[in-house]
């Protein structure tokens, strides 16, 4: 090959993770053949094996280096003669060593020697421009950044773009390499004078990819969790009204939701309740029972609690309190809450939550799903007739069973009378046991999730779960959905929309 066969082009090393589950032969070569096929002009590969193996693979120049990792020198890349001529046996164009100045095993003119005897090319590893000087004296072909930053001290992040500047000045058989990551920093290596630019890791190195989206990832959901928001989870019977930064719940008021007064007087109770908390929040969340489209609230069952259809709650609250506004289902804002900080542990769930009503949430592959999606309580089978699950299951249906029984007691009263032993309380409480196992049954199939959280006044109430649980035996283990309870407890929805809310700018 000539030098201007890899003139301004893209050169890809194709160098898995030493050890990974892509360090083989079929892995390296795959690797190669899709380099090429989508453009790349050149590929560096390392080891005389997987050199060998790509070579009747591919029809374009390959670099080939050999790594040792030596007790008496600290040159990694191609040390020794025998290294490098086994690399042109083995097909390679260009032989690539470490051509920085350290204790060696041989000297950079005995390397180029051997090489250009063989009739191929010379690239010279460098940390610095003076390693460029001498090894250009000594005859090489190609001078390469490769070893910048790596030849003592904390290793740089960027790519050493003045480094390609200077050595270009030497010569123009400038190659650029060494953590060019995007392709902002391939194009500035190729405008500061680069002959050709190499791109490792990441094109070939899932590992180290994978890393760096993890972290970019993290430090986005870092900075979601240092934003305060207001939440307000409008319930039922009560609406609850926190300050949030990220998991963390600062400071909290419980007001009623006087059904009668509709979502105008609520909001205005609201904001009346947090004036002193005005300049501590930057958004607003809002997690209501119902469902929300286009910024508008609707009931899905009146019964649990009574709005105008397509109230705009999101107008609505924007005017109220003077920041941008987040609405969405209280259910699918305390799944989130629960997959972010609760009882989520990076799989998918489907989050439930038993109390006035029954609602729930799915989040799927880090995401949640809005609209109708979890909306459980509202399912009818033809066991229910026209009535949804949640008037058969939920504590209105707890209270309304017990008034029926000759007892005026609230679901929570209920709860205590059955856990003291009293039948007809137990009869209640187990029969809405029952249905929410079927419930969990039915989601288990549908939605095969990691874990189903329960959650919600009755959900969590005490011995609840384990009537569930009780209600689940016998099924068969690969059946039967693994129930956890909410671990962020009556606080799930509110410390959910606030996290749903900062994400949104």
């Amino acid at each position: 090959m000539q030098r201007d066969d890899i003139k301004k082009s893209l050169i890809v090393s194709c160098q898995p993770v030493p050890g990974g589950p892509t360090d083989t032969a079929e892995f390296v070569t795959g690797f190669a053949k899709a380099a090429v096929d989508a453009g790349a002009r050149a590929l560096r590969i390392e080891s005389i094996a997987y050199v060998k193996a790509v070579r009747p693979a591919v029809n374009v120049p390959i670099i080939g280096i050999v790594k040792r990792d030596l007790d008496d020198s600290p040159v990694r890349i191609t040390p020794f003669v025998a290294d490098a001529e086994a690399l042109v046996d083995a097909g390679a164009d260009i032989v690539a060593f470490d051509a920085t100045d350290r204790l060696r095993p041989v000297s950079v003119q005995k390397l180029v020697q051997a090489i250009k005897t063989r009739g191929k090319l010379t690239m010279a590893d460098c940390s610095s421009l003076e390693d460029a000087r001498n090894a250009l004296a000594a005859g090489v072909d190609f001078v390469g950044t490769t070893l910048s930053g790596y030849v003592g001290g904390p290793e740089p992040v960027d790519p050493d773009i003045g480094l390609i500047t200077a050595m270009h000045a030497l010569t123009p058989y400038v190659i650029a390499e060494g953590r060019i990551r995007t392709v902002e920093q391939a194009a500035a290596a190729a405008k500061a004078g680069a002959f050709a630019v190499v791109v490792g890791s990441a094109i070939t190195r899932t590992e180290h990819v994978t890393s760096w989206f993890r972290d970019a990832v993290a430090a986005a959901y870092d900075a979601d969790d240092t934003q305060t928001a207001l939440a307000i989870d409008i319930g039922g019977t009560k609406t609850m009204v926190a300050l949030v930064r990220g998991g963390e719940v600062l400071a909290e008021i419980t007001v009623p939701t006087v059904r009668d007064t509709g979502p105008d007087a609520w909001l205005a109770m609201i904001a009346d309740s947090i004036r002193s908390w005005t300049d501590r929040y930057s958004r607003v969340g809002i997690a209501v029972t119902g469902f929300i489209q286009d910024g508008c609230w609707s009931a899905l069952n009146p019964a649990t609690l009574g709005i105008p259809d397509r109230y705009p709650l999101v107008d609505k609250a924007t005017a109220t309190f003077g920041k941008p506004v987040f609405a969405v289902n209280d259910a699918q804002a305390a799944a989130w809450g629960e997959y972010r900080f609760g009882a989520g542990d990076g799989g998918d769930l489907v989050f439930l939550t038993i109390s006035t009503g029954i609602g729930g949430g799915i989040i799927v592959n880090g995401r949640p799903l809005a609209g109708l999606a979890g909306h459980f309580g509202l399912i009818r089978g033809p066991s229910a007739g026209q009535s949804p699950l949640e008037d058969q299951t939920s504590g209105r249906w707890i209270a309304a069973e017990a008034a029926k029984a000759g007892h005026q007691a609230t679901a929570a009263e209920v709860f205590e009378h059955a856990n003291s032993g009293e039948a007809w309380a137990e009869a209640i409480i187990s029969q809405s046991a029952f249905r929410a196992a079927t419930l969990c049954c039915d989601i288990q199939m549908m939605l095969d999730p990691k874990h189903i959280v329960i959650g919600g006044g009755i959900g969590l109430a005490a011995g609840y779960l384990d009537r569930i649980r009780d209600c689940l035996a016998g099924i068969d283990a690969r059946l039967t959905p693994v129930l956890v309870p909410a671990r962020l407890g009556s606080r799930a929805g509110i410390v959910g929309v606030a996290s749903l809310a900062v994400r949104r700018d």
